[in-house]
Protein backbone atom coordinates (compact mmCIF):
# COMPACT_ATOMS: atom_id res chain seq x y z
CA UNK A 1 0.00 0.00 0.00
CA UNK A 2 0.92 3.74 -0.66
CA UNK A 3 -1.67 5.92 -0.40
CA UNK A 4 -1.65 8.84 2.18
CA UNK A 5 -5.36 9.66 2.68
CA UNK A 6 -5.79 13.24 4.04
CA UNK A 7 -8.91 14.01 5.75
CA UNK A 8 -10.64 17.45 5.96
CA UNK A 9 -14.14 18.03 8.37
CA UNK A 10 -16.40 20.01 10.05
CA UNK A 11 -16.22 19.87 13.37
CA UNK A 12 -18.37 17.39 14.92
CA UNK A 13 -18.69 15.39 12.03
CA UNK A 14 -16.61 12.37 13.55
CA UNK A 15 -13.71 12.94 11.36
CA UNK A 16 -11.27 12.57 13.94
CA UNK A 17 -12.84 8.98 14.82
CA UNK A 18 -12.93 7.70 11.06
CA UNK A 19 -9.26 8.58 10.48
CA UNK A 20 -8.20 6.87 13.39
CA UNK A 21 -10.26 3.80 12.19
CA UNK A 22 -8.97 3.88 8.78
CA UNK A 23 -5.73 4.30 9.79
CA UNK A 24 -6.44 1.24 12.32
CA UNK A 25 -8.09 -0.71 9.51
CA UNK A 26 -4.54 -0.31 7.27
CA UNK A 27 -2.13 -0.55 9.87
CA UNK A 28 -0.55 2.81 8.58
CA UNK A 29 0.42 5.88 10.97
CA UNK A 30 -2.43 8.27 11.87
CA UNK A 31 -1.63 12.18 12.28
CA UNK A 32 -4.19 14.48 13.93
CA UNK A 33 -2.52 16.31 16.67
CA UNK A 34 0.44 14.19 16.50
CA UNK A 35 1.61 16.47 13.48
CA UNK A 36 2.06 18.94 15.86
CA UNK A 37 4.39 17.36 17.85
CA UNK A 38 6.21 15.94 15.17
CA UNK A 39 6.82 19.34 13.81
CA UNK A 40 7.49 20.78 16.71
CA UNK A 41 10.38 18.68 17.12
CA UNK A 42 11.48 18.82 13.79
CA UNK A 43 11.19 23.24 13.65
CA UNK A 44 11.98 23.75 17.18
CA UNK A 45 9.03 25.24 17.73
CA UNK A 46 7.70 24.72 20.84
CA UNK A 47 4.07 22.49 20.84
CA UNK A 48 2.32 25.09 23.18
CA UNK A 49 2.81 27.51 20.41
CA UNK A 50 1.86 25.46 18.01
CA UNK A 51 -1.54 24.80 19.46
CA UNK A 52 -2.05 28.27 20.07
CA UNK A 53 -1.93 28.84 16.25
CA UNK A 54 -3.15 25.21 15.19
CA UNK A 55 -5.71 25.87 12.09
CA UNK A 56 -6.15 29.35 13.21
CA UNK A 57 -5.41 31.92 10.61
CA UNK A 58 -4.06 35.90 11.06
CA UNK A 59 -5.91 38.77 10.29
CA UNK A 60 -2.44 39.94 8.84
CA UNK A 61 -1.77 37.63 6.30
CA UNK A 62 0.71 37.92 3.34
CA UNK A 63 -0.23 35.37 1.17
CA UNK A 64 2.09 36.47 -1.20
CA UNK A 65 4.69 36.86 1.02
CA UNK A 66 4.81 33.22 2.47
CA UNK A 67 4.17 31.60 -0.84
CA UNK A 68 7.18 33.31 -2.55
CA UNK A 69 9.18 32.27 0.53
CA UNK A 70 8.15 29.11 0.14
CA UNK A 71 8.68 28.69 -3.64
CA UNK A 72 11.82 30.04 -3.68
CA UNK A 73 13.50 28.76 -0.07
CA UNK A 74 13.72 30.88 2.59
CA UNK A 75 15.20 34.36 2.07
CA UNK A 76 16.60 34.63 5.27
CA UNK A 77 15.44 38.75 5.80
CA UNK A 78 11.73 38.07 4.51
CA UNK A 79 11.39 35.06 6.78
CA UNK A 80 12.85 36.99 9.71
CA UNK A 81 10.21 39.78 9.15
CA UNK A 82 7.53 36.82 8.45
CA UNK A 83 4.35 36.14 11.61
CA UNK A 84 5.08 33.66 14.09
CA UNK A 85 1.42 32.00 12.21
CA UNK A 86 3.62 31.89 8.94
CA UNK A 87 6.49 30.09 10.09
CA UNK A 88 4.37 27.73 11.84
CA UNK A 89 2.23 26.83 8.97
CA UNK A 90 5.64 26.56 6.58
CA UNK A 91 7.13 24.26 9.05
CA UNK A 92 3.57 22.45 9.15
CA UNK A 93 3.86 22.53 5.45
CA UNK A 94 7.17 20.83 4.97
CA UNK A 95 6.44 18.16 8.20
CA UNK A 96 3.14 17.15 5.90
CA UNK A 97 5.20 16.65 3.06
CA UNK A 98 8.46 14.59 4.82
CA UNK A 99 5.38 12.24 6.98
CA UNK A 100 3.93 11.40 3.46
CA UNK A 101 7.07 10.73 2.03
CA UNK A 102 7.98 8.10 4.49
CA UNK A 103 4.94 5.54 3.18
CA UNK A 104 0.78 5.55 3.89
CA UNK A 105 -0.79 7.12 6.45
CA UNK A 106 -3.95 9.27 7.89
CA UNK A 107 -3.35 13.13 8.16
CA UNK A 108 -5.98 14.79 9.42
CA UNK A 109 -6.80 19.07 8.73
CA UNK A 110 -4.27 21.36 8.71
CA UNK A 111 -4.31 21.90 4.28
CA UNK A 112 -2.46 18.58 4.14
CA UNK A 113 -4.49 18.11 0.97
CA UNK A 114 -3.22 21.53 -0.19
CA UNK A 115 0.31 20.38 0.71
CA UNK A 116 0.28 17.11 -1.03
CA UNK A 117 -1.51 18.22 -4.58
CA UNK A 118 1.13 17.15 -6.28
CA UNK A 119 1.74 13.84 -4.83
CA UNK A 120 -0.05 11.27 -7.20
CA UNK A 121 -0.45 8.82 -3.92
CA UNK A 122 -2.30 11.24 -1.69
CA UNK A 123 -6.25 10.61 -2.03
CA UNK A 124 -8.29 13.59 -0.37
CA UNK A 125 -11.12 13.04 1.89
CA UNK A 126 -13.99 15.79 3.23
CA UNK A 127 -16.10 14.65 5.81
CA UNK A 128 -19.39 16.25 6.68
CA UNK A 129 -22.67 15.74 8.52
CA UNK A 130 -26.32 17.02 9.11
CA UNK A 131 -26.41 19.94 11.88
CA UNK A 132 -28.66 17.55 14.59
CA UNK A 133 -25.88 15.22 14.52
CA UNK A 134 -23.01 17.07 14.22
CA UNK A 135 -24.86 18.97 17.54
CA UNK A 136 -25.69 15.56 19.26
CA UNK A 137 -21.86 14.34 19.13
CA UNK A 138 -20.67 17.51 19.85
CA UNK A 139 -23.03 17.75 23.19
CA UNK A 140 -21.93 14.23 24.35
CA UNK A 141 -18.60 14.61 23.75
CA UNK A 142 -18.24 17.97 25.74
CA UNK A 143 -20.95 18.12 27.72
CA UNK A 144 -22.33 20.89 26.54
CA UNK A 145 -25.72 22.00 26.04
CA UNK A 146 -27.50 22.27 22.25
CA UNK A 147 -26.97 25.88 21.99
CA UNK A 148 -23.49 25.81 23.32
CA UNK A 149 -22.33 23.06 20.79
CA UNK A 150 -23.91 24.25 17.82
CA UNK A 151 -22.34 28.02 18.70
CA UNK A 152 -18.90 25.48 19.18
CA UNK A 153 -19.52 23.71 15.75
CA UNK A 154 -19.90 27.34 14.15
CA UNK A 155 -16.90 28.88 15.36
CA UNK A 156 -14.99 25.81 14.62
CA UNK A 157 -15.34 25.28 11.18
CA UNK A 158 -15.22 29.32 10.57
CA UNK A 159 -11.67 28.71 12.51
CA UNK A 160 -11.14 25.48 9.45
CA UNK A 161 -12.36 27.37 6.82
CA UNK A 162 -10.75 31.10 7.05
CA UNK A 163 -7.37 29.11 7.51
CA UNK A 164 -7.33 26.89 4.47
CA UNK A 165 -8.88 29.22 2.37
CA UNK A 166 -5.96 31.49 3.58
CA UNK A 167 -3.29 29.23 3.08
CA UNK A 168 -4.67 26.92 0.01
CA UNK A 169 -5.44 28.42 -3.39
CA UNK A 170 -8.84 25.84 -2.91
CA UNK A 171 -12.09 26.24 -0.83
CA UNK A 172 -12.84 24.45 2.12
CA UNK A 173 -15.81 22.03 2.01
CA UNK A 174 -16.21 22.83 -1.58
CA UNK A 175 -16.64 19.50 -3.45
CA UNK A 176 -14.27 19.92 -6.44
CA UNK A 177 -11.18 20.91 -3.78
CA UNK A 178 -11.35 17.07 -2.83
CA UNK A 179 -11.27 13.25 -4.35
CA UNK A 180 -14.31 12.23 -2.36
CA UNK A 181 -16.77 13.65 -0.10
CA UNK A 182 -19.09 12.05 2.51
CA UNK A 183 -21.79 12.72 4.32
CA UNK A 184 -21.31 10.50 8.19
CA UNK A 185 -24.70 11.70 8.83
CA UNK A 186 -26.20 9.13 6.37
CA UNK A 187 -23.76 6.20 6.49
CA UNK A 188 -22.49 6.08 10.45
CA UNK A 189 -18.93 6.71 11.38
CA UNK A 190 -18.75 2.63 10.75
CA UNK A 191 -20.16 2.98 6.96
CA UNK A 192 -18.03 6.22 6.38
CA UNK A 193 -14.43 4.12 7.71
CA UNK A 194 -16.15 1.36 5.49
CA UNK A 195 -16.68 3.43 2.14
CA UNK A 196 -12.99 5.43 2.80
CA UNK A 197 -11.82 1.86 3.12
CA UNK A 198 -13.47 0.89 -0.34
CA UNK A 199 -12.17 3.80 -2.12
CA UNK A 200 -8.88 3.83 -0.82
CA UNK A 201 -8.66 -0.02 -1.98
CA UNK A 202 -9.64 1.20 -5.96
CA UNK A 203 -7.35 4.27 -5.32
CA UNK A 204 -4.44 1.62 -5.08
CA UNK A 205 -5.93 -0.59 -7.71
CA UNK A 206 -6.35 1.91 -10.49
Amino acid sequence: MKTVITIGRQFGSGGREIGELVAKHFNIPYFDKELLTRTAKESGFCEEMMEVHDERPTSSFLYNLVMDTYSFGYNASSFVDMPISHKIFLAQFDTIKKIASEGPCVIVGRCADYALQDNPDALNIFIYGDEPNKVERVMAKYELTSQKAKDMMIKKDKQRQSYYNYYSSKKWGRADSYDLCINSSILGVEGTVKLIVQAVEDFENR
